[in-house]
């Protein structure tokens, strides 16, 4: 009896659920045919356009519009550290340079704006001891270093340093370091076409006549401009002179950890192979750079591998 009463039971509250239930008919009519205006609406929704909901038509995926906060642009570079008696041609690093190789350090210093000067050849002397003891300060911090280095074919190039350079027994820095090389140009004349009037290398342009004459006597374009006033040549007004940089950025490979190696009587930057991508001595006189495993680079120096060494500057970014 008590399994009976059990079973009646289970059948009662399957009836009940049962007629709780919406009938198919129901649904297939005044429910069904509300649903498809609620699933276009909810796609709609979603589209942000009439679109269909890919059954009902074709679905409209959302469109996003960009925003109209763009990134701050990178404040102009300040390089402080010369001493007033310094000659322009004393200094190694200039600012085309240096923002050349701000695009390639780290998020955390691309935003400093200035870099201050820890050694100069020219002003602190021909020791890498004495560039190792301005360097102690910095020591533990989170700073950065560019090392610039020029030799005999007035060639400049160098290093970024992620650690401060000091004497260890053992490679140390980061996959962050990176060797670079910087070529100047002048800058191309201007076409014959572009009016050279204010330019202080003013010149005169002369083609072949487009007239067939039997003495082919070339034709001016650009006549020298005249003074209205005093109805002579006017004289161009002077402008600077400007060059182009050719820059190449040598990454880190991975192939190796021979970062960075400094000891007592020597600075070195990159290695493997037997070689070193960047190799100063004690004196600051000698140097060596050849095509080495950690950043598969060319060799820097235009002299080849030795080079003679005319100055060398150390940068430090992120100091203050």
């Amino acid at each position: 009896m008590g399994l009976w009463r059990r079973l009646s039971s289970m059948d009662e509250q399957q009836g009940h659920f049962i007629q709780q239930q919406p009938s198919l008919k129901s649904l297939e009519g005044a429910g069904a045919s509300q649903q498809p205006s609620l699933v276009s609406s909810m796609f709609s929704a979603v589209s942000g356009v009439g679109g269909g909901d890919g059954i009902h038509g074709a679905f409209t995926p959302p469109r996003r519009q960009a925003s109209p906060v763009g990134l701050p642009s990178l404040s102009p570079l300040s390089l402080v550290g010369f001493r007033p008696d310094t000659e322009p041609e004393q200094q190694l690093l200039n600012k085309g340079i240096a923002e050349e190789i701000r695009t390639f350090l780290p998020e955390r210093l691309k935003i400093v704006d200035t870099w201050g000067l820890v050694y100069s050849l020219y002003q602190n002397g021909s020791s890498l001891g004495t560039l190792y003891k301005l360097c102690d300060e910095y020591r533990g911090r989170r700073v950065g270093f560019v090392l610039v280095v020029r030799d005999g074919t007035d060639s400049t190039f160098g290093a970024y340093l992620t650690d401060t350079p000091h004497p260890a027994h053992s490679y140390f820095g980061t996959g962050e370091c990176f060797l670079w090389r910087a070529e100047l140009h002048a800058a191309l004349p201007p076409p014959p076409s572009a009016d050279t009037s204010d330019l202080d290398n003013y010149r005169v342009t002369t083609i072949a006549s487009t007239n067939q004459h039997s003495d082919d006597t070339p034709s001016l374009l650009s006549p020298t401009p005249v003074d209205p006033t005093t109805n002579k040549a006017a004289v161009p007004t002077p402008v600077s002179h400007t060059q182009s940089i050719r820059f190449q950025n040598f990454a880190y490979s991975g192939v190796n950890d021979y970062c960075m190696l400094c000891e007592t009587g020597f600075l070195s930057v990159g290695g493997g192979n037997g070689k070193y991508g960047l190799w100063l001595d004690d004196s600051l006189s000698k140097g060596r750079s050849g095509e080495c495993e950690t950043f598969l680079n060319r060799p820097l120096s235009d002299e080849g591998e030795k080079f003679n060494i005319i100055g060398v500057e150390l940068w430090v970014i992120g100091a203050t």
